[in-house]
């Protein structure tokens, strides 16, 4: 029972950390393809 609760938790937490990287490299994608840095994306690379 606590095996199959921890799976189910780490199944979730790993689609939560792949939409988090999706959206960080997203981020950066459109950075990139601006000539000036949103200040969000300015804000997540000097995060960095």
């Amino acid at each position: 029972m606590t095996a199959d609760a921890a799976i189910f938790v780490s199944k979730r937490l790993q689609r939560a950390a792949f939409a988090i990287l999706c959206i960080i490299l997203a981020q950066f994608v459109l950075a990139s393809c601006q000539p000036e840095p949103t200040p969000m994306a300015a804000r997540e690379s000097a995060a960095f």
